[in-house]
């Protein structure tokens, strides 16, 4: 018995990997993209698996399904899905996203050049600039990002103490900066990252609670975020942003661009209207920006976050048509150990 068969279009937003599924659309249940992606994640999550892991993905599989819009103001809804998980927000995956999206007519914006966007972490805007039917960037006006721990002393066995901060841009990150035990990404290499990235994120999880305000729904540090010296001209930072159980962002991470601007904006080494040229473990760059300060409430205390842009660009390079067959001992993915 068939499970399912899904068309996509596949890209790649600055190297990382962005499948957009334009058919075989579950029906969800709820009334935000944020409850519909609990109900994704309670009742689908085989299409996630099947679609994203091997034998027809890999361990750096990203992908989104484009949804009707949940708010009157809306153009369109994304929800997200990849090897770590249905996300509540991915910049790459949104860049890459709207770009096919327009590409191949499956969005029609309200204002040409402007869209509004449903995501599971809240509502974004979004920018972009189109030639000739190719969209040549998208700029993100995404959700706000904010500090959430700050100078945290973790022990990891084998390694020793790392100082991390953790920040939230639309996902958890722990932000490491080079230090004694950590020489910088421009000294380690994939293995290292691919090595200590699952132990860090495992121990922060365990001992810092990360619980967005206004969202709980919205919890658990995800992803590591490395840094290190740019390689490429005119940037300002590198990072390699470590995700899933094996993963490495070929991009240089939207969510993660937005945590880490709100990480330098707590720390005084950022302010409103400075722009920050973020470059990805392979060279490849986004452009951040401070755009404003808002105030979130949390029980009764408020937390400073900033709102941050992201702008960057994708590339269509391929369709297919992908069937999920239950009768296959693979049908729903695995990753290799």
């Amino acid at each position: 018995m068939v499970k399912g068969t899904f068309f996509c279009i596949d890209a790649h937003t600055c190297g990382n990997p962005v499948r957009l599924v334009t058919s075989g659309h579950p029906n969800l249940v709820g009334d935000t993209m944020s409850e519909k992606r609990l109900d994704f994640i309670e009742r689908f999550d085989w299409i996630r698996k099947g679609l994203m892991f091997e034998p027809r993905g890999h361990d750096m599989m990203s992908g989104a399904f484009l949804y009707p819009p949940c708010s009157d103001n809306a153009d369109a809804a994304i929800l997200f899905i990849e090897t770590s998980g249905c996300l509540p927000m991915c910049g790459h995956g949104t860049i890459g996203t709207i770009t096919a999206g327009l590409e191949n007519g499956l969005i029609t914006p309200k204002t040409p050049g402007k869209l509004i966007i449903d995501v599971p972490a809240g509502q974004i805007a979004i920018e972009y600039q189109e030639n000739n039917g190719k969209v040549s960037s998208v700029k993100i006006f995404n959700v706000a990002a904010y500090l959430a721990h700050r100078d945290i002393t973790l022990d990891i066995p084998g390694l020793g103490q790392l100082i991390v901060d953790v920040s939230y841009g639309g996902n958890f990150y722990v932000i490491v900066e080079p230090q004694e035990n950590f020489p910088g990404i421009d000294q380690w290499s994939a293995a290292d990252i691919l090595k200590w990235s699952p132990i860090v994120r495992e121990i922060a999880g365990k001992s810092l609670d990360c619980v967005h305000p206004e969202d709980a729904s919205v919890n658990g540090v995800s992803h590591v975020l490395w840094t290190g010296q740019p390689q490429t001209p005119g940037s300002d930072a590198a990072n390699a942003v470590f995700y899933g159980d094996k993963a490495i962002d070929r991009s240089p991470c939207g969510t993660g661009t937005s945590a880490r601007m709100a990480q330098l904006f707590a720390k005084g080494e950022l302010a409103v209207g400075d722009t920050f040229v973020h470059e990805s473990y392979i060279g490849s760059q986004f452009t951040g920006k401070i755009e404003s300060v808002v105030e979130l409430n949390a029980s009764g205390k408020t937390i400073t976050a900033i709102m941050p842009s992201i702008e960057g660009w994708a590339k269509v390079f391929g369709k297919n048509c992908i069937t999920i067959d239950d009768d296959d001992p693979y049908a729903f993915g695995f990753s290799v150990k």
